[in-house]
């Protein structure tokens, strides 16, 4: 439906009781007062402690990089605190700790993707479970109940957004995730149904986070999760000393959908709160296994699985072409000139005929690859300017992040690979010893195998651990 058709069939919402005319907050708001960890079924308790893994082991190997040092002297700007950040010995406020451990969290464009709702949910949801449970001295067992109320209202609002967030130029995991955040952090503040609901109203005034960092770049997209964690945990102290909001803050007049998606576009406001409980989102998330746009995942596999099979050089290829969903093009083909020659890692990560390339010239696509030496290699920018693209006529985007690669060599040979969904979604998820390599591996680039075999024990140990300022420290460097 359009967001016309949702706003007048919420008419006569009250953001009350449990009625038709309920709003989405308020839906979501009962639930959320309400589950308990006792709700939470093992299997997905189990996976989201390997994506907590994940993200500490991505903090780790962001605090290497130029962009996490210039951010922690930026956030360190008005003085430290007691709250602990990952990978580092510094201190901080709780909010100032969040919007840093987002960054890093995020920082490598490594971390997981909610597919439907194009959301790299966990990049907030844990700096907000982290730091209000840590700062409240909660048991780790609400810590992980926060995180995953966090992913599934930012994955569920995201999804029900239809891409359309990306389609007006706004990046979701800014956006959505700022009201995961604020319903975890309320929930973890012992806020009611009402304060809860409240928190989602005054959140979307802070929500925020545009896509232009595109055309340039720049790193702001790397701060747009920790500042949703900071919007959440801002907005719950607020609805907590009795602060009022709009109640109808995703279907109103001037609500998320009606402003951040294009006017007209479909939108399905049911994905919200259609099985809200027993239904986990968390489940359709996926671990990455390139440290790139997750757009590129299924051309990536492809290319690496030519070059496996049939073994040609680079200096064989005549033409490189991609078969890709055209709501992708503005994202990782455009502009044109920065994807075919990047020049930052950031352009990289989300330029489709550099990834590609890369790996047809380098049997790999690793953070390695990322480097200014590799930027610059011209047989990968030689390859690059190889590839153009075609609209896929097989389109399931974006329910399946989908690709489809076809190199044509110069003794005639046409070479084509189809990968219908990339590795780590719901159909195929990474397993646990490809998340748990990963994780060594992040950790290996700042850290010795002793302590981060530590903060494996700590993470696999959340639920046993009394105390998660405890486990905070535990996740210091």
């Amino acid at each position: 439906m359009t967001i016309t058709e949702a706003r007048d069939s919420q008419a006569d919402s009250t953001g009350e009781g449990g009625g038709i005319g309920e709003t989405i907050a308020a839906r979501i708001a009962r639930w959320a007062a309400d589950v308990t960890v006792s709700d939470v079924p093992e299997h997905v308790a189990d996976r989201a402690l390997l994506h907590i893994l994940d993200c500490v082991g991505l903090a780790y190997a962001s605090s290497n990089f130029d962009f996490a040092k210039r951010a922690l002297a930026a956030v360190s700007e008005f003085g430290t605190g007691d709250a602990p950040v990952i990978g580092h010995s510094v201190r901080l406020s709780p909010r100032d700790a969040a919007l840093l451990n987002g960054l890093l969290v995020h920082g490598l464009d490594y971390d997981d993707t909610h597919l439907a709702g194009v959301i790299h949910a966990s990049a907030s949801a844990l700096p907000t479970a982290l730091s209000v449970s840590s700062h409240r001295h909660l048991p780790g067992r609400d810590l992980l109940l926060g995180y995953l109320i966090a992913m599934e209202v930012s994955s569920r609002i995201g999804a029900a957004a239809n891409s359309g967030l990306h389609a007006h130029g706004f990046h979701p995991t800014g956006v959505v995730g700022a009201f995961g955040s604020a319903v975890a952090a309320a929930r973890l503040d012992g806020l009611n149904a009402k304060g809860i609901a409240t928190a989602q109203g005054f959140v979307g005034s802070l929500a925020s986070g545009v896509m232009e960092f595109l055309d340039s770049g720049a790193w702001t997209k790397r701060v747009h999760p920790g500042w949703a964690a900071v919007s959440g945990i801002t907005a719950a102290q607020f609805a907590k000393h009795g602060f009022e909001s709009p109640p109808a803050i995703y279907e109103g007049r001037f609500g998320l959908f009606a402003l951040h998606t294009p006017l007209g576009h479909g939108i399905d406001l049911s994905k919200a709160t259609a099985g809200l409980g027993e239904d986990w989102e968390l489940m359709r998330v996926g671990i990455k296994p390139y440290p790139a746009c997750h757009f590129t995942h299924a051309f990536a596999d492809a290319a690496q699985i030519l070059l496996d099979t049939h073994k040609f050089a680079p200096s064989d290829i005549e033409s490189i072409t991609c078969l890709v969903p055209e709501e992708i093009v503005p994202v990782v083909l455009e502009p044109a000139a920065n994807k075919l020659s990047p020049r930052s890692d950031y352009d990289a990560k989300f330029s489709l005929p550099f990834i590609v390339s890369a790996i047809l010239s380098r049997g790999r696509f690793t953070l390695a690859e990322l480097e200014d030496e590799a930027l610059r290699d011209p047989e990968i920018l030689s390859l690059a300017a190889k590839v153009a693209y075609e609209a896929d006529p097989n389109k399931t985007f974006p329910k399946y992040f989908h690709g489809e690669v076809i190199v044509r060599l110069k003794d005639g040979r046409e070479l084509r690979h189809r990968e219908n969904d990339n590795r780590g979604s719901e159909e195929r998820p990474l397993s646990r010893e490809d998340i748990e390599t990963k994780f060594y591996d992040n950790m290996s680039i700042v850290s010795s195998r002793g302590h981060a075999e530590r903060v494996h024990e700590a993470v696999m140990g959340l639920l046993q651990e009394e105390d998660s300022a405890n486990f905070a420290e535990a996740l210091r460097g």
